[in-house]
């Protein structure tokens, strides 16, 4: 979006040689009226007075990260940047402005994901004024002479849960099917960087820019909590599963070819059978194995 502001270009002076100058006016005015013919000295000295009851007003002392947006009745006549001490026109209407960055946490609102799942969302902004113009005319925030941070803050806050109401829609919160998907839960950066896009797609129309935006908390909404542990904990058994059975048929396929080797039994297709059925059974019990020992009988 195109950037309105502009550089102000127009008069202005140190303050402290304006200072100096004001100070050296009434001195002027007092030569003047004493020394200087009477038609000259009092056209003189009433100039001298204007000049220096306007020389009592207009300064301002700006400091780093801080603008000034100037009107000059109701006409923008730029943005003044310059930090210091300067005496401006003061029939200039001045409204301050703050660059400086400013933190937001948005509490955690309810959502619905990408499946429909209602899941807690919330999220740490850092932002600042980028553009003067339209932080100043284009939002309706203007107090005492200066931006009013309460309302760009309402705005911000207002148009930074929109954009995340619309990412969250767009993704899961977990996802078993499709190990690569992008969820809210594995997004990271990824879903972080989007976010900080969209929020500033919506500010910018602000003179608002996003520095960053960052996801803070997420969880599921507590009506399905309960449910979705109970489905994590499957999916962690089921997966848990998956290794030990793994691991289980590695050490039966070693422990048959080694007994094979080595020659310490010769095991037909049933006893091979057998002693894998056993191994499988010891390898994969949640419990450890209770041996039992066949006592032959001599009647």
């Amino acid at each position: 979006m195109e950037n309105k502001e502009i550089e102000y270009s127009g008069a202005y002076m140190n303050g402290f040689n304006m200072v100096l100058f004001v100070i050296l006016l009434p001195l002027l005015a007092g030569v003047m009226f004493l020394f200087a013919p009477e038609i000259v000295a009092i056209p003189a000295t009433i100039v001298l007075g204007v000049l220096f009851l306007i020389g009592l007003t207009g300064y301002v002392i700006q400091e780093p990260n801080e603008a000034r947006v100037l009107l000059f009745f109701g006409r923008y006549q730029g943005t003044f940047h310059k930090t210091g001490f300067y005496w401006i026109n003061p029939l200039m209407t001045v409204r301050k402005v703050s660059l400086r960055l400013r933190n937001m946490d948005i509490e955690p609102i309810k959502v619905n994901d990408k499946v429909g799942n209602p899941v807690l969302i919330g999220m740490v902004l850092v932002w600042k004024v980028k553009d003067t113009y339209r932080a100043s005319f284009d939002v309706d925030a203007q107090s005492l002479g200066a931006v009013n941070s309460v309302v760009l803050n309402n705005f911000v806050r207002i148009q930074s849960d929109a954009a995340l109401r619309e990412v969250t829609g767009k993704f899961a919160y977990d996802s078993d099917a499709h190990e690569h998907e992008l969820t809210l839960r594995s997004g990271g950066d990824e879903i972080n960087q989007m976010l900080e896009e969209k929020i500033n797609e919506r500010l910018a129309m602000a003179g608002i820019e996003v520095e960053e935006a960052r996801i803070n908390y997420l969880a599921y909404a507590p009506e399905i909590a309960a449910v979705m542990l109970r489905r994590q904990q499957a999916s962690a058994i089921i997966s848990a599963r998956e290794k030990i059975v793994e691991g289980a048929v590695s050490m039966v396929r070693l422990a048959i070819e080694g007994l094979e080797n080595e020659g310490i039994v010769k095991l037909d297709e049933d006893r091979k059978a057998s002693l894998v059925s056993n191994l499988l059974v010891v390898l994969c019990a949640d419990e450890p194995a209770q041996p039992v020992i066949s006592a032959a009988s001599n009647k």
